[in-house]
């Protein structure tokens, strides 16, 4: 457990995020031109493991690009593999908004997920997310044919969209078979928690009923110039005692949904990877309340951990006995 103490500005999540680079291999929050200072040219990340393994990240500028490289064990390559990352589990305060205010950033807390237990899943969103590009670059050329050329890309796009939208429901389901026991465990209530996936199109033949919407929808599409219907489109409902979370659940009920997500995420990962994931909390450990602290400190100590605060009382007394306290 490494409790990591500073003010604001101190360099905390920057600290966080280097971590994050060196086992993903990108950032959470920024392109990577901007993980190098203004009035640099060049940064680089260092990392031994409890293997001795070396492992480090290059980032040398050229022009507006990044030059990014990769060395394991003095081994370069451009880029990380699947099995070649390090899973890891984060938790940052936007996360606490992200599941009340904004279908993009649930969609991305599924897909990111999916992309650190599935090897392909990664790939096949950029299939989607290419297809998607090419159909909303004609439907801004608002051709004659429109119909016509647009057919091809919608196959392909009902084609790549189930394979999204099926890989999403399925984990959707797993998660739910031990959601509600994780919140409640943690929060001491008997209130049932549970998530589902939403669409316009049928979820049980995702990939024809995206199709027919897709046809139906052409001279909508071409109006406004962007498809309307598919993957990126789709949202996560959260409900608690069947009520949507917006409705239902206070600001406190709302952290604890979103750290009961945190352990699922946790749990799942360490499965099927077969690696314990590190944990990374970003100063909202502060944010909860002492009945919650206890209850997260029992999953914590298995793992490797690093905790920001403003703070160091706060957390300290949840890990007295097997914390390392970092000043910046």
């Amino acid at each position: 457990m490494n409790i990591v103490v500073g003010p604001n500005a101190s360099g905390k999540t920057n600290l966080l995020e280097a971590i994050l680079v060196l086992c993903r291999g990108s950032s959470y929050r920024a392109r990577d031109i901007d993980l190098v200072q203004n009035d640099q040219e060049w940064a680089r990340l260092d990392s031994t493991d409890e293997q001795n393994q070396t492992r480090v990240v290059k980032l040398q500028k050229q022009g507006e690009k990044i030059d990014k490289t990769f060395e394991i064990d003095e081994q370069t390559r451009k880029r990380l593999n699947f099995a070649q990352t390090i899973p890891i589990v984060l938790f940052e305060p936007n996360q606490l908004q992200s599941i009340t205010t904004s279908p993009s950033q649930r969609r991305l807390f599924i897909d990111d997920l999916l992309s650190q237990i599935d090897p392909e899943y990664s790939k096949q969103q950029r299939n989607y997310e290419r297809v998607l590009a090419q159909r909303n670059a004609l439907l801004k050329q608002k051709p004659q044919d429109a119909a016509q050329q647009l057919f091809v890309w919608n196959l392909r796009l009902s084609e790549f969209g189930a394979v999204i939208a099926n890989k999403r429901q399925a984990i959707i389901e797993t998660i739910n078979a031990k959601f509600t026991n994780n919140y409640q465990e943690i929060a001491g209530s008997k209130d049932v928690i549970a998530l589902a996936y939403e669409s316009e199109c049928q979820l049980d033949q995702y990939g024809s009923s995206l199709l027919k919407r897709l046809e139906a929808t052409i001279s909508e599409d071409l109006q406004r110039g962007f498809t309307g219907n598919g993957p990126h489109r789709d949202d996560l409902l959260i409900t608690i005692n069947n009520r949507p979370l917006l409705q239902a659940a206070s600001r406190g009920e709302t952290r604890t949904i979103l750290l009961s997500l945190k352990i699922q995420e946790l749990l799942m990962l360490e499965q099927s990877r077969g690696l314990r994931p590190l944990l990374l909390f970003d100063d909202v450990f502060s944010e909860l309340d002492g009945v919650r602290r206890k209850s997260l400190t029992r999953f914590l100590r298995n793992y490797q951990t690093f905790i920001t605060t403003t703070d160091a009382d706060v957390i300290a007394h949840n890990f007295a006995q097997t914390s390392k306290l970092i000043m910046l």
